[in-house]
C-alpha cells in the first residue's frame, strides 16, 4: 500500500512537473536582422483531453500583415510608423517547414490572427504523451521603434521572438500580440545553439557555455529550466554589466551616466535583499533587467526629464528604475499568470512595493525633489506633495473624465493611459488601502505566503484574494466587488455635523454608493487627534457617534489613501465661517482640497487688429478637471489699444457605463477686434451631449449641440458693417470615427436667425491603403430654406473661405481680403483653396474636396462642385493642386496649380494664391496627444 502511494504521488509530480522542451539552432546574420532557426519541440499534453489540434504562439509575425490584431491596434492609436513602414521593415516570419514525428504537415494561421499558428494531427495526442516537432523558419525581426524591440543598426533585442507551443489552461490561450507586453507565460525548457557574427556580444539570463569561437562568427549554448520568457539581447559593443549580490547575479544595463558603478552595486544589493525580503527567493541564478524591459514599463516623470534636470538626488532615480524593473521581473519569473486578463495583479505587487521602498528608504521625498525648495516654487502645494502622492494624482486625472475603467479589465480593452497608468497605480493604491483595512503585516505575509506556494508554477489572482481571506477575520469582499471589479467612482462626502452630549454625531455620506470601509480623521484645528473605520456601508449614508468633544474638524479618508473622485467635499468644520478658506494662486497648481482655490495665470492672444493681446487668465480648473469651471480673461490688445478678452462658464454632467457620456451645459462672452478699431461682443448659451461606446477604446463619438449665439459689432463710416446685430439659434449632430487607417465624420448643421435659415451636411473620410497611398474624400452640400439679406453675403455659404459669422474659428485676420492672413485656410463649407472672384453662394452649394498620396506627405488636391446664387443659373467650380501635409488638421500648405482661374502657377503673385493652415492654440494641439491616449 506504502508502495502504491508512493507511486502514485510520484506520478502526479511528474505530470505536473512536465514542460514542453525546445531545442534550436539559430544562426544570425550580420546586418543583425534576420534569423534562421532550426526547432525540435518536444510538446507534451499536459491537460486531461485528447488533443487534435496544436496550437503555436508566431508573435514575430503579427508584424506582417496591415489587418492584423497589432496592426488594427496602432491604427486605434494614431501609431502612424508601422502603417507607412515597409514589410522587409516590419518583419514577419517565413515558415519553411513543420514536421510531426519526422512526417512533414501542413500548417495554418487563424483566420485574421497571423501571429496564432497551428496544425491538425492524423492521430490524437492522449493525456501526459508527448510528440516531437521539427520546424525550419526564417525571422526577419522588425526595425526597434515599432516596438520597443527589435534590429537597429548596433544591437538586437528578443523579446517574444520564438515559435512556441500555445498555453493551454482549461482551454488554448490564443489571443494575439497587440505590443501589450502580455505574451502569454507557460514554463519551458530551452536549449539553443546561437550561431552570430563575430565581435558581436550576446547577454540573456540563459546559462550559457561558449561552444566555438572563429574568425567569423561565434557560438553559444543557451539553456534553461522552466523559464517564462526567452530574451536574448545581441549588441556590438558589450553594453551589459553584471552585479553579484548573496542572493542572484543580475545582468542590467540600465542608463545611469551620473551614478558610479559602486554605488550601482550597492543600489542593486538593497533593491535584491528588500524583493527577497518582501516576495521570496529568486528562483533562478540569474535575473537580467534591461532598458528595454524598463521602457516597456518606466517610472513616468522621471523618464521624461532630460539628463542635465536632476532634482534628486545622486543614484535616486536609477533606484527607483532598477526597482520597478527589476520588480516587475522578479514576479513575472516566479509565477505565470495569465498576463492580458490578470496583469493587474503584477501591477498592484509592483506599485505596491514601490511605495513601500520609497517609504523605507526615501521617507522624505518630495513630489519635485529639491525643486520643492526652490523660491516661488515652495509656495505651490505640488511642492508640498510627496513622490508618492503621484500615483494618486495621476490617476485622478482618468476618473475626472469619466474615463475609468475596472482594475481587472483585461489589458486590450483599457485605453492606454489606463493601461499604462491610471489602472497599475489605483490597483497599487488598493491594496495599500486593503493592508491599512486588514493590517500591513497580514497583507505581506499573504504575499510572502503566496509566493513560496506558488513559486515556479501557474497562479491567478483570485487565489492571491483567497490566500488574503485566509489571513484575516474581516470581510474583505468589497475590495473585489467594488474596488476592483467596478466601474462606480469613489466618492464620500461629510454631511451634517451636530454637537450632544457626548460629542458630535457625524453624517459621512457615500456618494456612489459603492459599499467599502473608510476612514474618519478627528481634528482640533490642524491637529490630528485620532482615526475611526467606518465599516463598509451600502446605502446612501451613515451617521456616527463620535465621543470626541475637543474636535472641530472633520475629515473622511483623512489621508487620501483611498483613491475619490472628489476629494474636496471630505472636510466639515464647526466654528469656522468658511468650511474652506479661499486661496488664490498665481500660476496653475496641483489640486489642494481644503482649499476653495483660484488661479491667476498670465495669458496671450493675437490676431491682426488686436495685436499682441495680454493679460491674465482667472480660473478654478487646477490640472484636474472639475465638473464646475470658469474662466475669466481680460488683456490688453497692444494693437487695439482696448481691453479685449473673453469669460466663459460650463458645467459637466458625466454618466456611467452608458452611450450617454456627458452633458455640457455652458455659456460665454468675448470681445474682440474684427477690423481696425471696429470690435464685436459675442454672447453664446450652449448645451451638448457627447455619446461614447461602453467600450471607451472605441474611437466613436455622437454629438448633439444646441446653442445660441448673439453677436454685436461696432460700426464705422468708413467699413461697411453689412450685418452688425443678429442672433442664430444653431443646432448641430456630428458623429465621428477616427483611427489612422480610416477616418470618417459626418455632420449635420441647421441655423435660424430672423433673416435667414439654412440647413447643411458635411462628410469626411479618409483611407489609408496598404502600400500606404491615402484618399482623402469631403463632401459638402447646403441649403438655404429662405434668406432675406438682399445682396448681403454675410450669413451666405463660404466657397473658399467661411464668412464666420458666428466667430466660430481662429481667423488671425477674419476681415482681411488681401495678403498673408487673407490666405489662412479652414476647411469648412464648400472647402476650396484657389481664391475665386465670387467667394459666395447664397441659395445653394455642393462641392467635393478628394487629395491623395502623391509620396509621404505631399499629395495630390481636387476640388470641384457647384453653387447657385438668387436670380442665377448654378456655376461649376474646380480647382487642383499640391498639399504639403505636414501635421494633418493641425500644419498644411496648399500649392494651387490649375482652376477656373486658369493656370494659376503662372501668376505673377502665385505667393498670394498659396492657402495654409497653421494651429497656434494649445488645447487644439494637445488633441494631437490625447488622441493617443485617450
Amino acid at each position: 500500500m506504502k508502495h502504491f502511494i508512493f507511486c502514485f504521488i510520484l506520478g502526479i509530480s511528474l505530470t505536473y512537473g512536465q514542460h514542453h522542451k525546445i531545442t534550436a539552432d539559430i544562426v544570425v546574420s550580420k546586418n543583425l536582422k534576420r534569423l534562421d532557426v532550426n526547432s525540435q519541440i518536444d510538446f507534451v499534453n499536459t491537460t486531461k483531453k485528447k488533443l487534435d489540434t496544436l496550437y503555436f504562439y508566431d508573435w514575430n509575425n503579427a508584424f506582417s500583415d496591415k489587418d492584423s490584431p497589432l496592426a488594427k491596434r496602432f491604427a486605434e492609436e494614431y501609431a502612424r510608423k508601422f502603417h507607412f513602414t515597409s514589410k522587409e521593415l516590419r518583419g514577419y516570419t517565413q515558415l519553411k517547414d513543420f514536421y510531426v514525428s519526422s512526417q512533414n504537415t501542413n500548417w495554418f494561421y487563424k483566420e485574421n490572427q497571423p501571429d496564432i499558428l497551428f496544425i491538425v494531427l492524423e492521430k490524437p495526442l492522449e493525456p501526459e504523451d508527448s510528440v516531437n516537432l521539427q520546424l525550419n523558419y526564417h525571422l526577419n525581426i522588425p526595425i526597434q521603434g515599432l516596438v520597443k524591440s527589435g534590429w537597429s543598426a548596433d544591437k538586437l533585442r528578443l523579446k517574444d521572438w520564438l515559435i512556441t507551443p500555445a498555453k493551454h489552461q482549461n482551454d488554448w490561450v490564443l489571443y494575439s500580440n497587440k505590443a501589450l507586453d502580455d505574451y502569454p507565460t507557460q514554463f519551458l525548457d530551452y536549449n539553443l545553439n546561437f550561431e552570430i557574427p563575430k565581435g558581436i556580444f550576446l547577454k540573456s539570463s540563459f546559462d550559457m557555455t561558449e561552444l566555438q569561437i572563429s574568425y567569423q562568427k561565434n557560438k553559444f549554448k543557451l539553456s534553461g529550466q522552466q523559464i517564462l520568457d526567452n530574451d536574448v539581447y545581441l549588441t556590438r559593443r558589450d553594453e551589459f554589466s553584471s552585479v553579484k549580490t548573496d542572493l542572484v547575479e543580475v545582468i542590467s544595463n540600465l542608463e545611469s551616466e551620473s551614478v558610479r558603478p559602486e554605488i550601482k552595486a550597492l543600489i542593486t544589493d538593497r533593491v535584491a535583499f528588500f524583493l527577497n525580503e518582501n516576495i521570496g527567493k529568486f528562483p533562478h541564478p540569474k535575473l537580467l533587467v534591461s532598458e528595454l524591459d524598463y521602457s516597456l514599463s518606466p517610472v513616468y516623470g522621471l523618464n521624461q526629464l532630460p539628463s542635465f534636470i536632476r532634482p534628486f538626488p545622486d543614484g535616486f532615480q536609477y533606484d527607483v528604475k532598477l526597482l520597478k524593473t527589476m520588480t516587475l521581473k522578479y514576479l513575472k519569473t516566479k509565477i505565470a499568470i495569465n498576463t492580458r486578463k490578470d496583469k493587474w495583479f503584477i501591477d498592484a505587487l509592483t506599485v505596491k512595493l514601490m511605495i513601500d521602498y520609497i517609504d523605507k528608504y526615501y521617507p522624505d521625498m518630495k513630489l519635485l525633489g529639491s525643486f520643492s525648495k526652490f523660491f516661488g516654487v515652495r509656495w505651490f502645494h505640488a511642492s508640498d506633495l510627496m513622490f508618492n502622492d503621484r500615483y494618486r494624482f495621476i490617476h485622478e486625472t482618468m476618473i475626472r473624465q469619466n474615463l475609468k475603467q475596472p482594475i481587472d479589465m483585461p489589458q486590450d480593452e483599457m485605453l492606454k493611459f489606463n493601461r499604462q497608468l491610471s489602472s497599475p497605480y489605483q490597483a497599487g493604491l488598493g491594496l495599500k488601502y486593503l493592508g491599512d483595512y486588514i493590517g500591513q503585516e497580514n497583507l505581506n505575509q499573504s504575499i510572502r505566503e503566496f509566493f513560496k506556494e506558488k513559486n515556479l508554477s501557474h497562479a491567478s489572482s483570485e487565489l492571491f484574494l483567497k490566500t488574503l481571506e485566509k489571513n484575516t477575520d474581516k470581510n474583505i469582499a468589497w475590495f473585489k466587488d467594488n474596488y476592483l471589479n467596478s466601474y462606480k467612482d469613489i466618492d464620500f462626502k461629510v454631511g451634517r455635523v451636530s454637537r450632544n452630549d457626548q460629542g458630535f454625531e457625524v453624517e459621512v455620506i457615500n456618494k456612489t454608493e459603492s459599499p467599502m470601509p473608510v476612514k474618519l480623521g478627528l481634528y482640533k484645528d490642524d491637529d490630528f487627534i485620532k482615526s475611526i473605520w467606518i465599516e463598509d456601508f451600502k446605502w446612501h449614508s451613515k451617521t456616527l457617534q463620535v465621543n470626541t468633544p475637543e474636535a472641530n474638524k472633520f475629515m473622511v479618508n483623512y489621508d487620501y489613501s483611498l483613491p475619490e473622485y472628489n476629494a474636496r467635499n471630505n472636510i466639515k468644520r464647526k466654528n469656522k465661517i468658511f468650511n474652506k478658506p479661499i486661496q488664490v494662486r498665481l500660476l496653475e497648481d496641483i489640486e489642494d482640497p481644503e482649499y476653495n482655490q483660484v488661479f491667476v495665470m498670465p495669458e496671450f492672444t493675437y490676431n491682426l487688429y488686436d495685436g499682441i493681446a495680454i493679460g491674465s487668465k482667472i480660473y478654478n480648473t487646477s490640472l484636474l478637471p472639475k465638473n464646475f469651471s470658469y474662466d475669466i480673461g481680460p488683456k490688453y490688445g497692444f494693437g487695439s489699444q482696448a481691453v479685449v478678452g473673453s469669460i466663459s462658464f460650463d458645467y459637466t454632467q458625466y454618466f456611467k457605463q452608458q452611450d450617454l457620456f456627458r452633458i455640457r451645459y455652458g455659456a460665454s462672452g468675448s470681445r474682440y477686434s474684427y477690423n481696425t478699431d471696429l470690435f464685436y461682443k459675442r454672447y453664446s448659451a450652449f448645451m451638448q451631449m457627447a455619446y461614447r461606446p461602453t467600450d471607451l477604446r472605441s474611437n466613436k463619438r455622437h454629438y448633439l449641440t444646441l446653442r445660441t449665439v448673439n453677436v454685436d459689432q461696432d460700426e464705422s463710416e468708413t467699413v461697411e458693417t453689412e450685418e452688425p446685430n443678429y442672433n442664430v439659434f444653431n443646432i448641430t449632430y456630428a458623429f465621428q470615427d477616427k483611427n489612422l487607417d480610416h477616418f470618417f465624420t459626418t455632420q449635420i448643421d441647421y441655423e435660424i436667425s430672423k433673416k435667414f435659415s439654412k440647413v447643411s451636411a458635411s462628410v469626411r473620410y479618409r483611407k489609408l491603403f496598404e502600400n500606404n497611398r491615402q484618399i482623402n474624400i469631403r463632401l459638402f452640400a447646403g441649403l438655404f430654406l429662405y434668406n432675406d439679406t438682399n445682396d448681403s453675403d454675410y450669413f451666405s455659404f463660404g466657397i473658399d473661405r467661411p464668412s464666420d459669422y458666428m466667430f466660430d474659428y481662429n481667423y488671425y485676420g477674419r476681415s482681411e481680403d488681401d495678403g498673408l492672413f487673407s490666405q489662412q485656410y479652414i476647411q469648412a463649407e464648400g472647402g476650396f483653396k484657389s481664391i475665386f472672384e465670387n467667394r459666395y453662394a447664397d441659395r445653394w452649394i455642393a462641392t467635393s474636396n478628394v487629395s491623395t498620396t502623391i509620396w509621404n506627405w505631399i499629395f495630390a488636391y481636387a476640388d470641384l462642385g457647384f453653387h447657385k446664387d438668387m436670380g442665377e443659373s448654378a456655376n461649376f467650380i474646380y480647382d487642383s493642386g499640391i498639399r504639403l501635409n505636414l501635421v494633418e488638421d493641425y500644419f498644411e500648405l496648399y500649392l494651387p496649380i490649375y482652376s477656373n482661374n486658369g493656370w494659376e502657377v503662372s501668376d505673377n503673385h502665385y505667393d498670394e494664391n498659396i492657402r495654409f493652415i497653421v494651429t497656434l492654440d494649445f488645447k487644439t494641439l494637445l488633441g494631437l496627444f490625447k488622441r493617443k491616449w485617450y
